[in-house]
Order: C-alpha cells, then structure tokens, then sequence
C-alpha cells in the first residue's frame, strides 16, 4: 500500500500525460485546449444568432433572389460549401498574419466569424428546416464523437499527422469538382457524391486538427487553433447540409 506522503504525491500531480512521452506540463496544455474550445463555442453561437437573422428577417433573403446582383451572390453562395470556404481562405490572409496581435486578432476572428455567419444564413434561408435539423444533429454528434475518438486515440499513442498530405490531396479533388459542376452541372446523384465526399474529408480534418491540439500548437496560436476546428466543423456541416438537401429532392 502507498504511504500517505505518496498518496498525497500522486494527487498533487495534476492532470494525466495526453499521450505518451509528453514532454510539456499537462495542465497548461488543458488550459490551451479548454481556451481554444471556449473560442470556437462562442463562434458557433455567434454563427447560429447570424444565421438565424438571415433566415428569419425575410427582406434579408428577399434582397437576393428580388435584385440582379442580388441574385448572382445568392447562385454563387448557394452553388457549393467550397465557395464559401475559398472567401473564407481569403478573409484568413490578415487573419493569419495578426493571429498572434492582440487585440487586432480577435477583432479579425469576429470579423471573419460573422461574415461565413452570413453566407451560412443565406444558405440556410432557402434550405427545408427539416433538411437544417438533421444536417445539424448529424454534424452535432459526429463532432463529439470524433472529438473524443481523437482523444482516447492520442492518449494511446496514435498519431495523425500523416493524414495531413491525403486530406490535403483529397480537398483540391473537391474545389476542382465544385468548379466543375458550376459551369456543367452534373445532376442531383453528383452533388449527393460530392456533398458524402466532402463530409468524409471533414470528419477526418477534424480528427487531424484536433490531434494537432492536443501535440503541436503552441500556446499562442490559440486563434489558429480556434479557426481550423471552426472551419472543420462548418464545412462538415454545409457538406452534409449539400448532401440531405439533394436527397431530399
């Protein structure tokens, strides 16, 4: 039996190693994992307030489908979750170079939070509720399963990070056929494949980005960290939204 001097050492430890030969002390890493989450959560929520607005203040949705320029956005937005990813990437350009700049980072964080808010909106507004709540619930529970996968995973000595080429690889495949389908549609079985594909690559970027907060950000990238969980889960989301809403008819 342990003495209770080693009792009380045991206790005084802290937190358990989040995989194997962790070099770094276990609560700052827990203390930088529950900061980016907190971040991303109130994205989320900043993100459903927006898009709720969208969709329900009807002369927002009306404006596009009513004007001509209107309505080119309305087709451009509507056409693909990969549009709206490709402006997301070129709104994460100042992002990037400032997410370490305080205050200047989470001010663009917000900028950039609610500007992907509105597109999902408008999305959204011309979309089924039924088709919004599965696409959500869906999202919901493959996100915390996979979360916790990644998890249990990297505390068992699985490693990720060589999924990164092969997701890379496989998100160019996407962007070039969403290009495709803009100029020669290819009918609703296409986008049902394109939309099951998409949602496939997420899910693994999910578990991708979440190993490489668990291993490798620093604790400054806090905001980087934030914005690539963000990114996974939206996309995930509008892929799966693509997908029911196709099936749907």
């Amino acid at each position: 039996m342990c003495s209770p001097a080693e009792r009380k050492g045991d206790a005084e430890a802290g937190p358990q190693p989040l995989y194997p030969m962790m070099l770094e002390p276990p609560a700052l890493r827990w203390a930088f994992i529950r900061k980016v989450y907190s971040i991303v959560a109130l994205q989320l929520l900043a993100t459903a307030g927006v898009a709720a607005t969208v969709v329900f203040v009807h002369p927002i949705a009306r404006f596009f489908v009513s004007t001509g320029a209107g309505l080119a956005l309305y087709i451009v937005l509507i056409v693909t979750p990969f549009i709206k990813m490709c402006l997301a990437l070129v709104a994460l350009c100042p992002l990037y170079y400032f997410h370490q700049k305080h205050p200047w980072n989470y001010l663009l964080l917000g900028i950039f939070t609610i500007s992907l808010a509105f597109a999902i909106g408008l999305t959204c507004a011309f979309t089924q509720g039924k088709v919004i709540l599965e696409a959500t619930i869906l999202t919901a529970t493959v996100v915390v399963g996979l979360t916790l996968y990644t998890f249990w995973a990297a505390k068992r000595g699985h490693d990720f990070s060589c999924l990164g080429p092969f997701l890379f690889g496989a998100l160019l495949v996407c962007i070039v056929f969403a290009l495709i389908q803009i100029f020669f549609p290819l009918g609703r079985i296409a986008v049902m494949m394109y939309g099951g594909f998409a949602a496939i690559i997420f899910c693994g970027y999910i578990v991708y980005d979440t190993d490489n907060l668990i291993k490798r950000h620093s604790y400054d990238e806090y905001i980087w960290a934030a914005v690539s969980l963000y990114l996974d889960i939206i996309n995930l989301f509008l892929s799966l939204l693509t997908l029911l809403r196709a099936a749907d008819g």
